[in-house]
């Protein structure tokens, strides 16, 4: 039941985003990050198959991917991270079929739901930008994907329900911590580089 409903969830995300023609954006200085994040993403989210049995310490980047692609064009990028996951380690196609969705496409469709609701409610400025949708908002996207992960798979021999979720609260800072940074670098030396930055909106508006 589970994998039909992260096979749902995964085309559903891959049909929007491709019916959006994302590649247009790759034509840009987009390129660079998305290569980036295919060479640098599977990686980190490779580590947790190779760390002993227990809660796996996952990095997910995929909300900073929001920030720098836009939603459209990071969807297709985490799969093909997904691909080269699946094609490099150990575990099987549907552990990167589970990961995508719950590490990748789950963050990133959250943090594009409240990147809308902060532009909607919030004033435009750099600190809401860095701050709010960076650093703040990762970490409740990061965990709230991480907690209904815990919800619907939680099988791990020793751990209570409580304390997985307590642990994946402390990890989703560290994502916080890694896209707020970023995405304040980026804002003050390659603003070109965030496809949701806009000068007119975040400095003149």
């Amino acid at each position: 039941m589970l994998m039909i409903l992260e096979i749902a969830i995964g085309l559903l995300c891959m049909a929007t985003a491709l019916a959006l023609r994302p590649w247009r954006m790759l034509q840009g200085p987009l390129l660079t990050p998305a290569l980036a994040a295919v060479v640098l993403l599977p990686m980190l989210w490779l580590l947790p198959q190779f760390l002993p049995n227990g809660l796996p310490v996952q990095f997910s980047g995929a909300c900073l991917l929001v920030l720098a692609l836009g939603w459209p064009l990071a969807v297709p990028v985490l799969a093909v991270v997904a691909l080269v996951v699946w094609g490099l380690g150990p575990s099987d196609g549907y552990a990167a079929l589970t990961q995508w969705v719950w590490v990748g496409l789950l963050p990133a469709t959250l943090a594009l739901g409240l990147g809308a609701l902060i532009r909607r409610w919030l004033p435009s400025n750099i600190f809401v930008y860095t701050l709010g949708r960076g650093f703040l908002g990762t970490a409740l996207v990061v965990f709230l994907a991480g907690a209904l992960f815990e919800w619907t798979h939680h099988q791990v021999d020793g751990v209570a329900l409580e304390q997985a979720l307590v642990a994946r609260w402390l990890m989703a800072w560290g994502d916080a911590f890694l896209t707020g940074m970023f995405a304040a670098i980026g804002v003050a030396f390659a603003p070109k580089y965030l496809a949701t930055w806009s000068d007119e909106r975040y400095l003149r508006g």
